[in-house]
């Protein structure tokens, strides 16, 4: 709280004996000057004495004003002696006590100066820059009254704990307001600490999670860019959901299951918003649901996803144009392209082509099931497929990118004559690459401790490695590092 002088101690004092001590002065002065005129008329060189005082006058004026410029002693500005350290400016209230307010940091968001005087401190010195914090993004989310007022209390709550609001999104109710938050927060400070001072300052429903650098993007440079990746690539529309809507659960469901059957009603074209759950008609067909069990979405966000439904749904069926012809170490020409619905004959006669053993191992059931699962697997909606042809356009292997949460699957199937070529490695280095562009925190990939090819090939990327053994399956997770181009980029960003 601002100390306020007294109006005792406000009260302009009287200056009438000042008044009285230059009218005396300026009387005496009369009288000298009128003596001193009447000495020097009475004489015969009067007025050449006068005229020679005048001269006299003049001179030592000038000898002064020259003396003054050539040794900088100058008359201080008005303006100058208000900034000095330590001497309060002109309007600028003095605090009554020595030091900050009691269980208060002086400087810390309350606009208070720092005492000059103290221990350890030089009167008039300026004082020594503060120490800078380390700190940590937060994303804060609560619901507050829809009234004047109540996101100032809040804000002001966070200021007393020396939280930064960096971005700030608001998302009206029927009844109240949804206030999400990005703050830069010192590191020392208890998330207990801040949900009870949110709480204390008017908020409900509380949320608060880590924030990471792709959350300093604003909302609008997000959404065009979700927006402009979905339009190029249909397999984009489950990640772009899953960026705009933050950490949620995305399934996508077909219209008729793999023995032909219809498989549920599908949800009304404007889509439908049951608290936690979001349920859009996919324009391929069936439902995709997406879930976020910690939060309820808002109508603003369920707008936001019936847009992007939109905008795919007016694309139809695309996949992004584009081919790597590679050359084998023994000399054979390949040709590596995105996959889609469309390739599904070409991927069943390869699979007609393929030992038992080798179906086994890629899907670990029978090999006569193994048609069941390939239309699934070259829908956009699950993830990423790479087909490998040879000169002629012969299909001879697949590599699957399936998404599922924060990680991702990867699946090979290369046909028994082209095994060992190396085919199978330069598919898994491509999928991992694109599952780092998708932001994606794992790649594991499911298999058995006979299938030494996929074992090798999860070796030969030269991540850091997790191994999980159950029931005689093995599961091989590696943790791809964000691309240098994508670091330099977000923190060109944060920096503006």
């Amino acid at each position: 709280m601002t100390d306020v002088t007294s109006s005792k101690s406000a009260r302009r004092p009287h200056h009438w004996r000042r008044e009285l001590v230059e009218l005396a002065a300026v009387f005496t002065a009369v009288a000298v000057v009128d003596m001193v005129a009447k000495l020097i008329s009475y004489t015969p060189d009067g007025p050449f004495l006068l005229l020679a005082a005048a001269v006299a006058f003049l001179a030592t004026a000038g000898f002064h004003i020259w003396w003054a410029r050539r040794h900088g002693l100058r008359p201080e500005p008005p303006g100058d002696r208000a900034g000095k350290p330590g001497d309060p400016g002109p309007g600028r209230a003095v605090r009554s006590g020595s030091g900050p307010a009691p269980g208060r940091v002086s400087g810390a968001g309350d606009g208070s100066t720092p005492a000059a005087d103290g221990p350890g401190n030089t009167p008039g010195a300026p004082a020594e820059p503060p120490v800078p914090e380390e700190t940590v993004l937060r994303r804060l989310r609560t619901t507050v009254r829809d009234e004047p007022g109540s996101l100032a209390v809040l804000c002001a709550a966070l200021a007393d704990l020396r939280a930064d609001v960096v971005s700030l999104q608001t998302h009206p109710l029927a009844q109240g307001t949804v206030d999400e938050f990005l703050l830069r927060t010192p590191v020392s400070l208890p998330v207990e600490r801040l949900r009870a001072a949110v709480v204390a300052a008017g908020g409900t429903d509380v949320w608060t999670e880590h924030a990471d650098a792709h959350d300093l993007v604003d909302t609008p440079t997000r959404v065009l860019e979700l927006a402009t990746r979905t339009a190029l690539d249909a397999a984009e529309l489950p990640l772009a959901l899953r960026r705009l809507l933050g950490r949620c659960t995305i399934r996508s469901r077909p219209a008729v299951t793999a023995a032909g059957r219809p498989d549920g009603d599908p949800p009304p074209v404007e889509g439908v918003l049951e608290g936690t759950v979001i349920k859009l008609r996919d324009p391929r067909g069936g439902t995709i649901t997406v879930e976020r069990h910690h939060l309820p979405f808002t109508p603003a966000e369920f707008a936001r996803a019936r847009a992007l439904m939109e905008l795919d749904a007016r694309l139809g069926p695309r996949t992004p144009d584009g081919a790597d012809v590679l050359t084998l170490p023994r000399g054979e020409e390949i040709v590596v392209r995105r996959a889609d619905q469309d390739d599904l004959a070409a991927a069943k006669e390869m699979q007609a082509r393929c030992s038992d053993r080798t179906l086994r191992l890629r899907y670990h059931g029978p090999a006569g099931d193994a048609h069941r699962y390939l239309d699934h697997l070259l829908n956009p909606r699950h993830g990423r497929t790479l087909a490998v042809e040879t000169s002629s356009g012969l299909l001879v292997g697949l590599g699957h990118l399936l998404w599922d949460g924060d990680e991702t699957e990867v699946a090979l199937l290369v046909e028994d004559d082209w095994q060992r070529r190396g085919i199978g490695s330069e598919l898994l280095k491509r999928l991992v690459a694109l599952a780092r562009d998708s932001g994606s925190r794992g790649v594991y990939a499911v298999t058995q401790s006979s299938n030494t090819a996929m074992v090798a090939a999860m070796r030969g990327l030269r991540l850091p490695l997790d191994y999980q053994v159950e029931e005689g399956t093995l599961v091989i997770t590696a943790r791809p590092e964000p691309a240098e181009a994508d670091l330099r980029c977000l923190h060109d960003r944060a920096g503006r």
